[in-house]
């Protein structure tokens, strides 16, 4: 039975739970080492541009308005913090892709108690590679023109003021499919009809989307957040049954 649509909390809980389980460590530490290093690199970074990034992004006011300035500069720095976050986690999921497409294979095992999935190689990871990353490749190629024009958005006086709520929304459905997508790809869902079958469940997608979104934002803790939500979303797929969209496509393969 599909879950209430505020299950998004419970589905990132029992994740976490799932991959702290000695059966899924394993395949946890290496991609969470790579996330840790880059998270190091980009917050060294951005700390020594923020405030150049925020003066340059705040509209240059008259001088009889600049008390406002004090009431837009926290929306700009929430921008810019955003931005941020995307730009991590844009990078951390396309450099993991491989690793998280295999945890979730054997998240599902565990879920499942079946194992229908190839047993573990490095054979196998690295045959992995191509079609992960081509994978990542296709959601690049859906969040940047959308992230693009909210970019330019974010440069536009007045205008500007509806940037960080829309990037928040963006972000917030963002995470749905970057997470939920993994379990969908190695089951060799389409990508349209990922997307379509996530728009059936748009309350329960949203709704794991923002736990997820909310809790990467929190520097170090979304480092074992990023496996979490992994895990999480495929417990997602397996309860929000999936499989019904992947028989779905292939009746319309077949007609």
């Amino acid at each position: 039975m599909p879950a209430p649509a505020l299950s998004g909390p419970q589905y990132l809980r029992e994740g976490l739970k799932l991959v702290l389980s000695p059966g899924l460590r394993l395949f946890v530490l290496l991609p969470l080492a790579i996330n840790l290093m880059l998270f190091v690199g980009l917050i060294y970074f951005a700390g020594h541009q923020f405030s150049l990034w925020v003066d340059h992004l705040m509209p240059t006011l008259p001088s009889w308005l600049s008390f406002l300035n004090y009431l837009l500069w926290p929306l700009f720095v929430v921008l810019v913090v955003l931005m941020v976050f995307f730009t991590f986690t844009m990078l951390a999921n396309i450099i993991a892709a491989p690793f998280n497409g295999f945890l979730s294979e054997k998240v599902e095992v565990v879920v499942r108690g079946t194992d229908d999935f190839p047993a573990f190689s490095w054979g196998e990871l690295i045959a992995m590679v191509p079609r992960t990353l081509a994978r990542e490749m296709r959601k690049l190629g859906y969040f940047l023109p959308r992230a693009i024009g909210l970019f330019i958005l974010s440069f536009i006086p007045v205008v500007n003021l509806i940037a960080a709520p829309l990037w928040l929304l963006f972000g917030v459905w963002m995470m749905a499919i970057q997470y939920i997508d993994y379990p969908a790809d190695n089951h060799k869902l389409g990508w349209n009809e990922m997307l379509a079958w996530l728009r059936e469940k748009r309350w329960q997608s949203m709704s794991f989307g923002g736990i997820v979104y909310l809790v990467l934002l929190v520097p170090v803790v979304n480092l074992l957040m990023m496996p979490a939500a992994v895990a999480g979303a495929t417990l997602f797929w397996v309860r929000e049954q999936g499989a019904e969209a992947m028989a779905q496509q292939q009746k319309i393969t077949q007609s």
